[in-house]
């Protein structure tokens, strides 16, 4: 296919579509179809990072000085335009990522909520009146942005997680530059256009295509942006945080899991199995709140099993687009690659593989990045597979004798992120809430997904401690400023 034939895809800065200024470009693919091309996207380089920057330093006094209910108003407006092109952009992020057409559609869809929601923040209380020992004074606090705020999203959510930091930075007065993966970098013009055409002025968001070591580390260490938030890998979390400590701008980062489900004695097998399956292999496990540790009590492990692998046998995996497809394939080879080399190191270390882990035999897939979702018995805590971070369709089966062995089990990790338990017991329960070091915990609920208006991020090597999305979005993006008044 001739290059002229396939659409491409430019920087946004100041208002404006805008080739990189060297004229590079790479090409997104299709990861059911790699020979297929989605579209071609930007290879920036510190010129163009900087020309966002100076966009977004230069907008920033007009847009503070907006009222919440103004840029409030902006916001309502992208989330009618994300819903009125969520099939489009739904189909456009399953092309380049590989998940259902259905989950993207509803990840668009959150898109569209996230934004209502942070649209709303504008009408909400940002301080508070506090008693002065001097009578005649008045005493209280506002918010202040904190300025110009770089965004580093990743592919496995193109849309929500950009969406749920963007949202916020906007509507507490912040202006953005926004680095999207690369891989879903269609996906993310696509977005940016429904800012633009919601009528964003100039400079206020922009959009830097290019390399994490190009666009997203000179973000980290830019002079002129005052703050960064990242969700991806640790080790790029870590560099991230470390540039922007050095220079003592603000920074947050929501990274890896390792996440546990607990299957108690008592629990209903049948739904531990579905949320077993659903929280750890919908969109391929390529998900940071994925389930990969089942840790079941020895006297329903068989039981769980059985259950376990007569369902993940029904599971067809192919191209999202196909409605019949229950998951697609790995986001890109280096992915499949890696998942992959942890399913032969899973074997290696003594786990004994029985279901999946293979490419799958369909030569209509041969093309694709594919492959079938592993299910792993006679695991250990100390095995690889129990240990790292694999981000695709693995489960972990994992037999411990009691409670209090699959709580502390579940706690040996170097994450924090997500956990899950299923029981009737209420001590159980109280146990699990209590003693999991974990930042969202979930009783008989997946482990994966977190509700809009709640509190978002981990404990541990998971986050930098901070929370993203509900109201507790405003403690990043904002500084609190005491204001004294003595007449």
């Amino acid at each position: 296919m001739e290059k002229n034939t396939i659409p491409s895809f430019d920087n946004y800065i100041n208002g404006e579509w805008m080739p990189a200024v060297g004229g590079g470009t790479k090409k997104s693919i299709n990861p059911s179809r790699s020979h297929e091309i989605v579209g071609y996207v930007p290879d920036s380089s510190e010129a163009d990072l900087n020309g966002a920057v100076a966009a977004a330093e230069a907008a920033r006094a007009a847009w503070r000085k907006l009222t919440g209910a103004q840029r409030g108003s902006l916001l309502y407006k992208a989330a009618d335009l994300l819903e009125s092109r969520l099939d489009e952009i739904g189909e456009t992020m399953t092309r380049e990522m590989g998940k259902t057409w259905a989950e993207a559609k509803g990840e668009t869809a959150r898109g569209a909520a996230i934004l209502r929601y942070y649209a709303g923040e504008g009408m909400r209380s940002i301080g508070e009146v506090i008693p002065s020992t001097d009578a005649e004074a008045l005493m209280f606090t506002t918010r202040t942005p904190l300025g110009v705020v770089g965004v580093i999203s990743p592919w496995n959510f193109p849309v929500a997680i950009p969406i749920w930091k963007m949202a916020p930075a906007l509507a507490y007065g912040n202006t953005v530059v926004w680095k999207p993966a690369t891989e879903t970098a269609v996906t993310a013009a696509k977005v940016m256009q429904c800012l633009h055409d919601a009528g964003f002025p100039p400079g206020v968001v922009n959009m830097v295509i290019g390399s994490g070591s190009a666009i997203g580390q000179g973000m980290a260490s830019h002079p002129g942006i005052h703050g960064i938030t990242f969700t991806g890998s640790n080790a790029v979390g870590k560099q991230v945080g470390q540039a922007a400590l050095a220079r003592g701008a603000k920074y947050q980062l929501e990274m890896g899991g390792k996440n546990p489900i607990i299957i108690a004695a008592d629990a209903d097998l049948d739904l531990a199995v579905d949320a077993t399956i659903s929280g750890g292999l919908r969109s391929t496990g390529q998900k940071c709140t994925a389930t990969s540790r089942v840790i079941v009590i020895k006297d329903v492990y068989e039981a769980f099993k059985a259950k376990l692998l007569d369902k993940v046998a029904a599971l067809k995996v192919g191209d999202g687009m196909d409605a019949s497809t229950w998951l697609g394939p790995c986001a890109n080879e280096n992915q499949l690659d890696t998942v992959l080399s942890y399913i032969r190191k899973g074997t290696e270390e003594g786990a004994v593989l029985l279901a999946g882990g293979t490419r799958p035999s369909d030569p209509d897939l041969a093309d694709g990045f594919y492959v079938t979702p592993a299910v792993f018995d006679n695991v250990t805590p100390d095995m690889s597979i129990a240990r790292d971070e694999i981000f695709g369709p693995v489960l972990a089966l994992i037999a411990v004798e009691h409670i209090e062995q699959a709580i502390a089990v579940a706690n040996d990790s170097e994450y924090g992120l997500s956990a899950s338990i299923y029981t009737k017991d209420i001590g159980n329960v109280l146990s699990f809430v209590q003693e999991m070091e974990a930042g969202l915990v979930r009783v008989n609920a997946e482990t994966a997904g977190v509700e809009l208006q709640a509190p978002f991020g981990g404990m541990k090597q998971s986050s930098s401690h901070s929370r993203e999305q509900g109201q507790a979005a405003i403690e990043f993006f904002t500084s609190i400023k005491t204001v004294f008044i003595k007449p």
